[in-house]
Protein backbone atom coordinates (compact mmCIF):
# COMPACT_ATOMS: atom_id res chain seq x y z
CA UNK A 1 0.00 0.00 0.00
CA UNK A 2 0.91 3.46 -0.68
CA UNK A 3 1.58 6.16 1.73
CA UNK A 4 -1.17 8.22 2.87
CA UNK A 5 -1.76 11.61 0.21
CA UNK A 6 -2.19 13.51 3.18
CA UNK A 7 1.20 12.34 4.96
CA UNK A 8 2.68 13.13 1.13
CA UNK A 9 1.52 16.42 1.32
CA UNK A 10 2.53 17.45 4.78
CA UNK A 11 5.30 15.41 5.39
CA UNK A 12 7.93 17.53 3.44
CA UNK A 13 7.16 20.32 6.58
CA UNK A 14 8.92 18.68 8.86
CA UNK A 15 12.43 19.67 9.32
CA UNK A 16 14.96 18.57 7.28
CA UNK A 17 17.14 15.76 8.15
CA UNK A 18 15.16 15.83 11.33
CA UNK A 19 14.35 12.58 13.54
CA UNK A 20 10.47 11.48 12.83
CA UNK A 21 8.29 8.72 14.46
CA UNK A 22 6.01 6.65 12.61
CA UNK A 23 3.79 5.35 15.56
CA UNK A 24 1.74 2.08 15.02
CA UNK A 25 3.94 1.91 11.62
CA UNK A 26 2.21 -0.86 10.53
CA UNK A 27 3.59 -2.30 7.14
CA UNK A 28 5.90 1.00 7.02
CA UNK A 29 4.51 2.47 4.05
CA UNK A 30 4.93 6.06 6.20
CA UNK A 31 8.69 5.21 7.34
CA UNK A 32 10.09 4.24 3.85
CA UNK A 33 8.29 7.59 2.83
CA UNK A 34 9.96 9.64 5.68
CA UNK A 35 13.38 7.42 4.86
CA UNK A 36 13.45 8.83 1.46
CA UNK A 37 12.78 12.40 2.41
CA UNK A 38 15.93 12.12 4.43
CA UNK A 39 14.93 11.68 8.18
CA UNK A 40 15.74 9.21 10.08
CA UNK A 41 12.91 7.05 11.53
CA UNK A 42 11.84 5.40 14.42
CA UNK A 43 9.15 2.70 13.33
CA UNK A 44 6.84 1.57 16.46
CA UNK A 45 4.53 -0.79 16.34
CA UNK A 46 3.38 -4.72 18.12
CA UNK A 47 4.20 -6.42 15.16
CA UNK A 48 7.11 -4.82 12.92
CA UNK A 49 7.89 -7.05 10.88
CA UNK A 50 6.80 -5.75 7.95
CA UNK A 51 8.61 -2.33 8.94
CA UNK A 52 12.34 -4.76 9.23
CA UNK A 53 11.71 -6.15 5.55
CA UNK A 54 11.98 -2.83 4.38
CA UNK A 55 15.51 -3.06 5.67
CA UNK A 56 16.57 0.63 5.32
CA UNK A 57 19.79 2.02 7.14
CA UNK A 58 17.46 5.05 7.94
CA UNK A 59 14.36 3.11 9.80
CA UNK A 60 14.98 2.27 12.93
CA UNK A 61 11.89 -0.37 13.81
CA UNK A 62 10.90 -0.86 17.22
CA UNK A 63 8.63 -3.57 18.65
CA UNK A 64 6.35 -1.82 21.27
CA UNK A 65 3.43 -2.35 22.92
CA UNK A 66 1.93 0.97 22.30
CA UNK A 67 -1.34 0.55 24.69
CA UNK A 68 0.15 -0.52 28.18
CA UNK A 69 0.12 1.49 30.99
CA UNK A 70 3.35 3.08 30.65
CA UNK A 71 3.58 5.04 27.93
CA UNK A 72 6.98 3.25 26.26
CA UNK A 73 7.96 6.76 24.67
CA UNK A 74 9.08 8.65 27.53
CA UNK A 75 12.04 10.94 27.24
CA UNK A 76 11.83 10.94 23.85
CA UNK A 77 12.18 13.90 21.08
CA UNK A 78 11.19 14.00 17.62
CA UNK A 79 11.28 16.58 14.76
CA UNK A 80 7.86 14.74 13.31
CA UNK A 81 5.41 12.53 14.27
CA UNK A 82 3.12 10.11 11.91
CA UNK A 83 0.24 8.54 13.07
CA UNK A 84 -2.23 6.84 10.77
CA UNK A 85 -5.52 4.64 11.18
CA UNK A 86 -4.28 4.28 14.92
CA UNK A 87 -6.33 5.80 18.28
CA UNK A 88 -5.40 5.30 21.75
CA UNK A 89 -7.13 8.04 23.78
CA UNK A 90 -5.64 6.68 26.78
CA UNK A 91 -2.29 8.16 25.27
CA UNK A 92 -3.12 10.61 22.87
CA UNK A 93 -2.10 13.94 24.79
CA UNK A 94 1.76 12.36 25.23
CA UNK A 95 2.19 13.03 21.69
CA UNK A 96 2.67 16.54 22.26
CA UNK A 97 5.52 16.33 24.80
CA UNK A 98 7.63 13.97 22.17
CA UNK A 99 7.64 17.31 19.72
CA UNK A 100 10.34 19.39 19.54
CA UNK A 101 9.89 23.12 18.98
CA UNK A 102 8.43 23.69 15.51
CA UNK A 103 7.91 19.98 15.52
CA UNK A 104 5.19 18.88 13.31
CA UNK A 105 2.61 16.40 14.03
CA UNK A 106 0.55 14.53 10.75
CA UNK A 107 -2.38 12.38 11.93
CA UNK A 108 -5.10 11.08 9.95
CA UNK A 109 -7.44 8.19 11.66
CA UNK A 110 -11.15 7.06 11.16
CA UNK A 111 -14.13 9.37 12.23
CA UNK A 112 -17.58 8.51 13.95
CA UNK A 113 -19.66 7.61 10.79
CA UNK A 114 -17.23 4.96 10.10
CA UNK A 115 -19.59 2.36 11.19
CA UNK A 116 -21.38 2.66 7.94
CA UNK A 117 -18.61 1.50 6.19
CA UNK A 118 -17.18 -0.99 8.03
CA UNK A 119 -14.18 -1.28 10.45
CA UNK A 120 -13.21 0.00 12.31
CA UNK A 121 -16.98 0.46 13.91
CA UNK A 122 -16.49 1.04 17.49
CA UNK A 123 -16.58 4.32 18.91
CA UNK A 124 -13.59 3.77 21.52
CA UNK A 125 -11.75 3.55 17.73
CA UNK A 126 -13.23 6.45 16.13
CA UNK A 127 -12.66 10.39 16.26
CA UNK A 128 -15.30 12.01 17.63
CA UNK A 129 -16.94 15.33 15.69
CA UNK A 130 -13.93 18.21 15.89
CA UNK A 131 -11.86 16.26 18.33
CA UNK A 132 -8.38 16.37 16.40
CA UNK A 133 -9.10 20.42 16.53
CA UNK A 134 -9.63 20.36 20.57
CA UNK A 135 -6.45 17.87 21.09
CA UNK A 136 -4.81 20.42 18.92
CA UNK A 137 -5.87 23.56 20.80
CA UNK A 138 -5.77 21.79 24.27
CA UNK A 139 -1.82 21.32 23.61
CA UNK A 140 -1.45 24.90 21.88
CA UNK A 141 -0.47 23.27 18.52
CA UNK A 142 -0.82 25.49 15.64
CA UNK A 143 -3.23 23.81 13.05
CA UNK A 144 -1.78 23.94 9.68
CA UNK A 145 -4.74 21.76 8.12
CA UNK A 146 -7.75 19.89 9.24
CA UNK A 147 -10.40 17.59 7.61
CA UNK A 148 -13.08 15.84 8.84
CA UNK A 149 -14.73 14.11 5.65
CA UNK A 150 -15.50 11.33 3.55
CA UNK A 151 -13.02 9.43 1.50
CA UNK A 152 -13.34 7.15 -0.97
CA UNK A 153 -10.01 5.82 -1.30
CA UNK A 154 -8.02 3.68 -0.37
CA UNK A 155 -11.87 2.60 0.95
CA UNK A 156 -14.94 4.12 1.97
CA UNK A 157 -14.81 5.71 4.89
CA UNK A 158 -14.98 8.57 7.38
CA UNK A 159 -11.62 10.05 8.53
CA UNK A 160 -10.25 13.06 10.44
CA UNK A 161 -6.77 14.46 9.68
CA UNK A 162 -5.14 16.97 11.56
CA UNK A 163 -1.57 18.78 10.13
CA UNK A 164 0.00 20.99 13.01
CA UNK A 165 3.01 22.17 14.41
CA UNK A 166 4.35 22.50 18.35
CA UNK A 167 4.71 26.78 18.53
CA UNK A 168 5.21 28.07 15.21
CA UNK A 169 6.45 26.95 11.65
CA UNK A 170 9.77 29.57 11.12
CA UNK A 171 8.57 30.57 7.63
CA UNK A 172 5.03 30.53 5.80
CA UNK A 173 3.70 27.73 4.41
CA UNK A 174 4.27 27.55 0.90
CA UNK A 175 1.27 27.61 -2.20
CA UNK A 176 1.32 24.55 -2.69
CA UNK A 177 0.53 23.28 0.82
CA UNK A 178 -2.33 25.11 1.37
CA UNK A 179 -6.33 24.37 0.80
Amino acid sequence: MSASPWVRRFAPLIPQGGAVLDLACGSGRHAQLLANLGHSVLAVDQDISGVEQLNSPAITPKCLNLEQDLWPLLGTCFDGIVVTNYLFRPHLDRLPELLKKQGILIYETFAQGNAEFGKPSNPNFLLNPGELLAFAARHGLQVVAYEDIYVDQPKPAMVQRLCAVKDALKSRIPLQFQG
